[in-house]
């Protein structure tokens, strides 16, 4: 039996769409049995797509209908991952369990707008935080400039850049910020991940026109496409260089997070957390706190320390460890 070597483009109900990056072409694919035998073990499971995601290298072989079997899927260098969407009757103890939203991403591109919806700081923070706790080379995108009678983006950059992020301005009327990111784009994996309804796909389709992501109908209110995507997607715009799609989500909390190891995913705490007193410090309420000093001295801005805390609340809601 002869085995290819591919990696995952989209998942579809029961079927696993394989590119094969010789022939340039998709094959459709089942899991071998193993795998569901696996799944069906592990009662902290929620998800089907958990054992296999977009972005899997994995192992097949062809059947006589040039259709595919999944026989192993190869370790993943990293993965992107959320708490999953409650979900009534989803888990038999009510456990908020992981979802694993793609994996091997070279940049995890947070796509925000500057209105229409307004921009959210606390929602970018839990993003990042995601992103951090995955280990991701992290880029916040700040979309609809063209939209910003108040001037209120070059704010926003200059904080987030200033804690040390890589931030880009984007329109897609003006077609700011367009040429800078697809020459960050090539020969790399990315992720392009937001909130809906705040461009992605309009945005996309300025970087690579050729894909012509679906928008759906313009909002009378705001004269912008609204966001369509409904399935995680990799696509291949040019040659060596995957664009990872995803749905436009409601809410983000980051998955597996302890309160005492939150802080190491707030970067700019990381030269203060070990003048704490305690190694299991939550920078809340515990004296000789050396995070807590930093936001009293200036050192840490206000606005991500309140972000933190508003985090801290809920960050081991419904969680098992």
């Amino acid at each position: 039996m002869i085995e290819y070597t591919g990696i995952i483009s989209r998942i579809e109900s029961k079927d696993v769409f394989v590119f094969d990056e010789e022939s340039k072409t998709e094959i459709r694919c089942s899991l071998r049995g193993k795998f569901k035998k696996d799944f069906n073990l592990k009662k902290d499971k929620l998800y089907q797509t958990d054992f296999a995601v977009v972005g899997d290298f994995v192992n097949y072989s062809l059947n006589q209908d040039h259709t595919g079997v999944i026989n192993k899927i190869l370790e993943r260098r990293n993965h992107l991952s959320r708490k999953a969407p409650k979900i009534k009757g989803a888990s038999y103890r009510g456990e908020r369990l992981e979802q694993v939203v793609a994996s091997n991403i070279d940049i995890f591109f947070i796509i925000t707008s500057i209105c229409s919806p307004e921009f959210n700081n606390k929602s970018v923070d839990r993003f990042l935080v995601t992103g951090e706790s995955s280990k991701m080379n992290n880029i916040l995108v700040i979309n609809k400039t063209d939209l910003d009678q108040e001037k209120l983006s070059s704010k926003w950059f200059e904080f987030y850049s200033s804690i040390g992020y890589k931030t880009i301005l984007t329109s897609t009327y003006s077609y700011e910020g367009i040429d800078e990111i697809r020459k960050m784009l090539i020969g790399k994996t990315s992720l392009f991940w937001g909130h809906s309804g705040v461009g992605k796909s309009s945005l996309l389709n300025s970087l690579f026109p050729e894909i012509n992501l679906h928008v759906g109908e313009i909002s009378q209110s705001t004269n912008k496409g609204k966001h369509t995507t409904v399935t995680v997607t990799m696509l291949e715009p040019s040659e060596n260089t995957f664009i990872i799609d995803t749905p436009g989500i409601r809410e983000i909390e980051p998955y597996g997070i302890k309160k005492e190891d939150l802080g190491h995913y707030f970067i700019e705490f990381s030269e203060y957390i070990n003048l704490c007193r305690y190694n299991t410090c939550t920078h809340s309420h515990e004296p000789n706190c050396g995070v807590i000093s930093a936001v009293i001295d200036n050192k840490i801005s206000e606005v991500r320390y309140e972000s933190y805390l508003r985090m801290l609340e809920t960050i081991e809601d419904d969680l098992h460890f």
